[in-house]
């Protein structure tokens, strides 16, 4: 199989979509690996390592994409990239649909087949390509809010773990998930005073248990997030719902009973966001302030730490790239079912559920498009 791997172009975005080793992979299975010149550099992997490993780089990105069969990125497609796209394509990547309207057209105009990372599914439960972005995301959500909060970056001027005499910082974290559970675990090794809000009995006691009652577990209602709000220094959201639009739980009028310079970290913001006041920014401008309080909401999070991020996910992903790769989309989705979950879009047809919800467009079923 023609496989083609193009540099990420979103604003900072320094992940590859496959490692050197996950080429050679490809390669010693007869498969035609072809790398657009510089797209592992940000993550510190040099062409010559994926020339090493039996890969060609391709300096013409038009070129790139004319040649594939099997297109494998990180981030979703931007708007010339989308423009490239062809019914001969296989695009696998995040997606994230539901925030994103526009896209969403395009790629059924495009004709490809398109698999999303963040949909696949696991036997055991769970989404096993979102996991490791997630970890890392919410890892990084403590770092970002903790920096927000500094009084250069227009926050309270608030040290998250305080210093003998002085209490630390109330750190709020919204779902308890595996970006929760990596904030609040964070924010608890820096000494913060930490709560998880999560609608899930089971999950809060599973936390509690992890945690022997050090960070603080509360079943998530109006109640307890208009507490979380006005005492909270810094709140993480957290929530997922796969595949679809983001709930909002804080909305702008619910920003006035916030303490000033207090911090909103949204790592939902890929789904849309899970506060009202939220929307996109990038890493050259990651923070915004509404009514005083600062709003963090880069939406390729992981990207900034490219070499960690790159490795954990390809890690994930290989098994199916291979899959793909050996077997054809039809037949390596055909035979997981949960693999056939991270179909998304085929033929100019949307097959994943919530998305068509998100925009009132048609959905056919995935079973229907492998027959």
């Amino acid at each position: 199989m023609q496989i083609a791997v193009p540099k990420e172009i979103k604003n900072h975005e320094y992940r590859v979509a496959l490692t050197p080793s996950g080429a050679r992979e490809l390669t010693e299975r007869g498969h035609a690996v072809v790398v657009q010149a510089g797209a592992g550099e940000g993550a510190g992997f040099a062409d010559e390592a994926y020339q090493a490993a039996g890969a060609t780089i391709e300096a013409d990105v038009d070129a790139l994409f004319d040649g594939a069969e099997l297109i494998l990125k990180v981030k979703e497609p931007q708007p010339e990239e989308v423009a490239r796209l062809r019914p001969q394509h296989t695009l696998f990547t995040y997606l994230h649909l539901a925030a994103e309207e526009p896209l969403t057209k395009g790629l059924l105009d495009s004709g490809a087949t398109c698999i999303a990372y963040e949909t696949i599914t696991a036997p055991q439960g769970g989404l096993p390509l979102l996991a490791p972005m997630s970890t890392v995301a919410g890892r990084m959500a403590v770092q970002a809010g903790a920096h927000s909060l500094e009084k250069a970056q227009g926050g309270a001027g608030v040290l998250l773990p305080g210093v003998p005499g002085v209490p630390p910082a109330k750190v709020t974290v919204i779902g308890g998930g595996v970006v929760g559970e990596n904030a609040a675990r964070m924010a608890l090794g820096l000494g913060a005073d930490v709560s998880v809000l999560d609608k899930s009995i089971p999950r809060l006691e599973t936390l509690d248990d992890r945690y022997q009652g050090r960070m603080k577990t509360v079943f998530s209602c109006a109640d307890a997030l208009e507490e979380a709000v006005r005492e909270s220094d810094l709140i993480i959201g957290a929530v997922l719902v796969p595949g679809a639009a983001a709930p909002k739980l804080i909305n702008r009028a619910m920003l006035s009973e916030m303490k000033p310079g207090a911090v909103l970290v949204d790592v939902a913001i890929d789904q849309g966001g899970c506060f009202e006041t939220s929307r996109p920014t990038t890493h050259a401008e990651p923070t915004y302030v509404v009514d005083g309080v600062v709003h963090y909401c880069v939406a390729n999070m992981p990207g900034a730490v490219a070499r960690t991020s790159t490795q954990a996910l390809t890690n994930a992903t290989q098994p199916f790239v291979v899959a793909l790769a050996d077997k054809g989309w039809r037949r390596a989705l055909g035979e997981d079912r949960h693999f056939a979950a991270g179909l998304n879009v085929h033929d100019g047809q949307l097959t994943y559920a919530a998305v068509g919800e998100a925009f009132s467009l048609p959905v056919i079923s995935v079973d229907s498009v492998l027959g």
